[in-house]
């Protein structure tokens, strides 16, 4: 098994070589066979897609997910070309509009702190390289799940920090960033957050796409405890293999907002986001999995007091 895994990970690294262009030609042939023959999570995406858009028509709906899968292929194949692509080829392509503008406010309110919410949208993986538009001084970091499997979480960790940014697990947060705060200099933190939180971790539900969601509340509750900056990465693809992504402030204080205030407005700018563009949100993850009813249930059970015993 590892000896398949090695295999499968360094002919990856030889076809990342290959210009971008040949990587789309695969995604394209890739498509046919993860759409048409494989038909992988396409019973998901289709039910996912109709209970999130059910005012749109069942062709209209087709539509969508057939661009999503061509959009998946290409997330595939540009994750392949980035194990090797250059920084500057990675600055062309990726384009950070208003983060200049943040970082000369943050140095002018003395503002060392700074969270970043993303989603599942586009291409979070070539996003983790906004290092390269940090100011001096300025250090990027990304919160991650670890992978169950060793070798691929590895590879992704590699690559990730390829560019300059820090990876941090998300259960390990509050531990890595005291220390990286301390050190003086300001750092700038990315956050996906749209993820299925566990059960233990769901603390608010919000609606989101016709759906009470829970999302993961880390975020603004990091950022009221340490100070800084929240903002939004609002994330469009002008055209294939190009990515521009506006940088969008929430709130200079979150301490001063209401709880779960943030957590609503980024539900809301990503469910807009989303209603624009929605073959570039990630369809196969399975994101109601778990629902409201079943979480209150849980609740009231674990709030009961235990039985008496016999007399």
């Amino acid at each position: 098994m590892k000896m398949g895994q090695w295999f499968v990970f360094g002919l990856l690294r030889i076809l990342s070589r290959l210009p971008l262009r040949v990587h789309y030609f695969l995604a394209d042939v890739m498509f046919v066979v993860v759409y048409y023959v494989v038909r992988y999570r396409r019973r998901l995406v289709r039910r996912q897609l109709a209970d999130c858009f059910p005012e749109k028509s069942a062709n209209e709906r087709r539509e969508i997910e057939r661009r999503f899968y061509h959009t998946l292929c290409d997330y595939v194949a540009e994750i392949v070309k980035e194990l090797t692509m250059s920084p500057e080829e990675m600055h062309r392509r990726v384009r950070f509009v208003g983060l200049d503008e943040l970082q000369d406010e943050m140095e002018r309110r003395g503002v060392q702190m700074a969270y970043a919410y993303l989603g599942h949208y586009g291409n979070w993986e070539w996003l983790a390289s906004f290092s390269l538009w940090m100011h001096d001084g300025m250090q990027a970091a990304q919160i991650y799940h670890p992978l169950r499997n060793v070798k691929a979480d590895d590879l992704f960790l590699k690559m990730r920090a390829r560019f300059g940014g820090v990876n941090i697990p998300m259960k390990e947060t509050l531990r890595r960033i005291i220390p990286l705060r301390r050190e003086g200099h300001g750092l700038m933190i990315g956050f996906i957050a749209d993820q299925c939180p566990k059960w233990e971790a769901m603390h608010h539900w919000t609606r989101f796409l016709h759906h009470d969601t829970s999302f993961f509340v880390g975020t603004e509750r990091l950022a009221a405890r340490l100070g800084g900056v929240v903002f939004y990465v609002h994330v469009t693809r002008p055209r294939r293999g190009y990515y521009d992504c506006q940088i969008v402030p929430m709130s200079w204080d979150a301490a001063a907002e209401p709880e779960f205030a943030l957590t609503d407005r980024y539900a809301q700018m990503l469910e807009e986001q989303i209603r624009q563009r929605p073959e570039l949100w990630l369809w196969t993850h399975n994101r109601w999995k778990r629902t409201k009813e079943e979480w209150e249930r849980r609740k009231a059970l674990s709030t009961c007091p235990p039985p008496k015993g016999r007399e």
